[in-house]
């Protein structure tokens, strides 16, 4: 495990005044670092960087030269602004111009594969770009390579998750922009359309059996990279009347929801009533992961992760992740298990991995 860095360099963290920037914030500042806040918005900048005693700086995603203006010096910026299929590729290329490292939160897989694209120029330029270093997809990776080392061969990788977290506005937001998508699955190595609803399941938790759909997690890509598995299923728990009923509702709501004026006062609604979870709930929340890997011989290995809150939990692994890449100065697009190893996960507080269960 890397220690926070002596020196505290400044680096940015785009985005800080959202729900997740600020826990990010907050606990970057618990940790000795000394990030530059920045954001579109200096009304609600200014009272956090002088509550955190942090430098602030002002730019928009759509003024290029002002954006680039401002990564003038520093190493690495933590991207939290979302929903980031809008805001990422920005902020990546003016990473390259400058030779800033980019890492973000996301969990919305057209970012991924963006992110991908750009790896023969983030390899020229001596810069990382890594995508998904919070809740979207470190752990998820991590045990993705875990259970992967130990079926060398493996053609299966199944995935499923458990969070009893409210989400945050724009996290709510991201997946209301992803919902018209439908399901994805990955077969033979390619991304495929799979149907809402179908391949409900039961699966095993550390804590508790629960029932689990299908769903398009950015494990389809990432753990694709990590682990070179062909074969990818990514699921999450969900009430069991409630994941049973969802190849019914769906189609009903993607077509609500392609109506602007619907989706806009769905957005609207979202920024009014979803705040994200407390202090409390993300003090004694828990979240669970569950991962096989499986060999087309019948060779398998499954294993659980026990950890914080996703919301916690993000802000603590990002501040690591930022550790991890200005001390090893990674290079090319990559994924947090494929730069730091599947262990990084058991360098962030709080996290348990079993690989059997009593």
């Amino acid at each position: 495990m890397s220690a926070p860095p002596s020196s505290a360099p400044r680096w940015m963290l785009y985005g800080a005044s959202g729900f997740t920037g600020r826990l990010i914030a907050e606990e970057a500042v618990r940790r000795g670092h000394r990030p530059v806040l920045a954001g579109r918005s200096h009304e609600k900048l200014a009272p956090m960087a002088e509550r955190l005693g942090l430098e602030m700086v002002v730019a928009g995603l759509e003024d290029v030269r002002a954006l680039v203006a401002s990564l003038e010096g520093l190493p690495l910026v933590l991207h939290a602004a979302g929903p980031f299929v809008q805001t990422s590729e920005p902020m990546v290329q003016a990473c390259l111009a400058t030779g800033a490292h980019y890492l973000d939160i996301t969990g919305e897989i057209p970012v991924f594969e963006n992110t991908f694209r750009h790896d023969a120029e983030a390899r020229s330029r001596g810069v990382a770009l890594m995508s998904g270093v919070g809740f979207d997809v470190v752990p998820t990776d991590c045990l993705a390579r875990h259970v992967a080392e130990r079926v060398p061969g493996a053609h299966e990788l199944q995935l499923a998750i458990a969070t009893g977290s409210v989400a945050s506005a724009g996290t709510a937001k991201s997946a209301l922009g992803m919902l018209p998508q439908g399901g994805r699955v990955r077969r033979g190595g390619a991304l495929l359309p799979w149907p809402v609803g179908k391949g409900v399941r039961r699966v095993r938790f550390a804590d508790a059996e629960r029932t689990v759909l299908p769903i398009p997690w950015g494990d389809l890509v990432t753990a694709w990279h990590t682990t070179n598995i062909p074969n990818i299923t990514t699921y999450m728990a969900l009430p069991n009347v409630a994941a049973r009923a969802m190849r019914f509702t769906y189609p009903l709501l993607k077509h609500v929801l392609s109506v602007d004026a619907v989706r806009q006062g769905a957005e609207r609604l979202i920024d009014a009533r979803m705040q994200g979870p407390n202090e409390v709930a993300r003090t004694e929340h828990r979240s669970h992961i569950w991962a096989e890997a499986r060999a087309a011989d019948g060779r398998k290995a499954e294993a659980w992760l026990e950890m914080p809150e996703g919301y916690a939990f993000t802000a603590v692994a990002a501040l690591r992740a930022v550790e991890e890449v200005l001390a090893r100065k990674p290079q090319g697009a990559l994924t947090p298990a494929g730069a730091f190893g599947a262990d990084f996960i058991l360098s962030i507080e709080g996290c348990r991995r079993l690989d059997t269960l009593s």
